[in-house]
């Protein structure tokens, strides 16, 4: 396609030569004394388009992402008569050290005819200001562009910045320049090729200072082509109440899922960060400040993040001892005291005083540890891992954003690898049943697990963008759509334990329980290295006539799935069924 436009450009300046063929001979034979003075200090220019770049839109057409204008200084090295002189103006008038301007001077050495952006998103005052001092200057000038303008702090979006001398070899030939902002994370950077739009090109006549002389009354133009539009299936109301609500002091991450199409209705991940600051002209140390500070606001722990699933990862192990045949619902493990001995070791449950004799459901209610390392005996190390893969953790979702993690699942090679050929699986497997030890996940895979179990084992791939709009076109995005490994009724009896997790007495997850809607879910508490409080899981899907949404709510080093993630998934419920009921009246 861009060879295409290539070759459509090629005949395009074939044919304004041809034109200006026609039009030398009229200056040089019919009217060679007129243009004889302006034809000696004439030159052809062609000169770029920018197009502007795709907005981004909420699930309503509330706007996430735009453009505003910007004065942007540019300088042109072709003209520098002192670059000391040059960058010490530059320095002493904006927020640029001398060193950093005469850097980008050196950089940029061999591009002496082309401007060189040095400085976006100035002030109109400033602009002002500057624009009475260039005539002493004329190795720069302003142009009047545009830049993103991000409305709500969030990491899916991403942010665009300056290309660098990397991604300018690798994207020149597909039209950037120098001076292009491209898309370096989030939808920004996995949509760049729909958002960047196409160039269009100007063909003029300019003297030798580089001023247009419009010789002729129309320039031949090839008009830029804007980019796509993306319509997210965010909703940006419950996205800003969760967002709002969410713990000032802790990190964490909420995703909400539409149950029934896969689309993200919610995301958030804390801290984040304001991704206006990089046309704000970054200085040094706040850039340290941003990439150091312990909180890590630019980690996007919702695919990025890999953690220990602790007990929301029971739901793998029972399931796949149901399709295996290894129990039923009526199988009554291991009575719990408290904790078992395996081996020579004494792995203890989260409720010290003991369950008791469980059967599966009622084990689940309680998140009974002892029943699930006696079911972990009867299973190999191998079919859990083939299973959780299978089910669809520990693999990416192929969520439409860049560098989303697998997590991890440690298997007998990696074990002996690490530990010694002599080491136990026994133990491993153990821990791997509770979802603690060496095994990691992502929010996002656990959420896409969720919604697929509330979706009769359907699951589809969890997405942000809905569809593309260019002018009057749309173009909705399709989904990748798969089976869970688990029978209908297998199913059913896991969709009972969550029930009976929330609503019934004694469950984990009873502080997750809204009124008029029916909840289902499953507690967490992942103990970890990274300090004393475990992670705080709850995961879970909300159901009024049908299912509609799944969520997880995930605290680093928060506490107790259920004393704090579980209600904090209930007010996410509460208000997502005020929306509902507002729309309906």
């Amino acid at each position: 396609m861009y060879k295409k436009k290539l070759h459509f450009l090629n005949y395009f300046i074939i044919l304004f030569f041809l034109l200006l063929t026609i039009s030398l001979f009229n200056l040089q034979i019919i009217n060679s004394s007129e243009y004889k003075l302006i034809s000696e200090n004439n030159y052809v220019r062609i000169k770029t388009i920018l197009p502007v770049r795709g907005e981004i839109y909420d699930c309503n057409y509330r706007t996430i992402v735009t453009n505003k204008p910007s004065f942007n200084l540019y300088i042109s090295l072709g003209k520098v008569i002192d670059k000391d002189k040059v960058a010490k103006f530059i320095s002493n008038n904006f927020d640029i050290g001398f060193s950093e301007v005469k850097e980008t001077i050196y950089k940029n050495r061999f591009r002496l005819y082309q401007d060189i952006l040095l400085l976006q998103n100035i002030e109109y005052k400033k602009f002002i200001e500057i624009s009475e001092q260039l005539n002493y200057f004329p190795s720069l000038s302003f142009q009047n562009e545009s830049i993103r303008d991000y409305k709500y702090k969030n990491h899916f979006t991403g942010y665009v910045s300056k290309i660098n001398e990397q991604e300018y070899e690798n994207f020149k030939d597909k039209g950037y320049s120098i001076n292009s902002v491209i898309g370096k994370t989030g939808l920004e950077k996995f949509y760049e090729e729909q958002l960047i739009g196409r160039k269009g090109f100007q063909i003029i006549q300019v003297d030798a200072t580089g001023k247009n002389l419009e010789f002729f009354k129309h320039n031949l133009q090839l008009s830029p082509q804007n980019g796509l539009n993306l319509i997210l299936s965010i909703d940006n109301e419950l996205q800003d109440y969760i967002s709002s609500i969410f713990p000032s002091k802790i990190n964490g991450a909420v995703v909400v899922i539409d149950v029934k199409t896969g689309g993200i209705l919610a995301y958030v991940s804390k801290p984040d960060f304001d991704q206006n600051i990089f046309f704000k002209n970054l200085i040094e140390k706040d850039w340290d400040k941003i990439i150091n500070d312990p909180a890590k606001p630019m980690l996007d722990r919702i695919i990025h993040g890999t953690y220990p699933p602790a007990s929301v990862y029971k739901l793998v192990i029972a399931s796949l001892g149901l399709e295996k045949e290894v129990i039923d619902e009526h199988t009554i493990l291991s009575e719990c005291e408290g904790g078992m001995q395996i081996g020579e070791r004494y792995f203890k449950c989260w409720w010290e005083k003991g369950h008791g004799a469980l059967s599966l459901l009622d084990a689940i209610k309680y998140s009974c540890d002892v029943y699930f390392y006696d079911l972990s005996m009867q299973l190999s190390l191998e079919s859990i891992e083939d299973y959780t893969k299978q089910s669809t953790l520990t693999v990416k979702t192929g969520i439409d954003l860049p560098g989303e993690r697998s997590g991890f699942f440690p298997t007998r090679k990696w074990y002996f690898e690490n530990y010694g050929k002599f080491v136990g699986i026994v133990g491993p497997k153990v821990n791997i049943s509770i979802g603690q030890g060496e095994l990691l996940v992502t929010p996002l895979q656990v959420c896409s697990y969720f919604a697929a179990i509330a979706n009769e084992g359907k699951w589809i791939k969890p997405h942000l963008v809905k569809k593309t709009i260019e002018k009057d076109k749309t173009s909705v995005i399709s989904v990748e759509k798969k089976k869970l490994p688990v029978s209908e009724y297998n199913l059913n009896l896991i969709q009972t334990a969550l029930y009976k997790t929330v609503n019934e007495s004694y469950g984990t997850g009873t502080a997750a329980g809204v009124e008029g809607v029916t909840v289902y879910g499953k507690t967490g508490s992942a103990e970890n290295h990274m300090g004393e409080e475990t992670h705080a899981w709850f995961a879970g899907y909300a159901k009024w006539e049908e299912p509609e949404i799944a969520f997880v709510v995930f605290f680093e080093n928060g506490g107790s799935g259920g004393g704090v993630a579980a209600p904090f998934a209930a007010k996410i419920v509460d208000f997502y069924d005020k929306i509902k009921n507002d729309l309906e009246e």
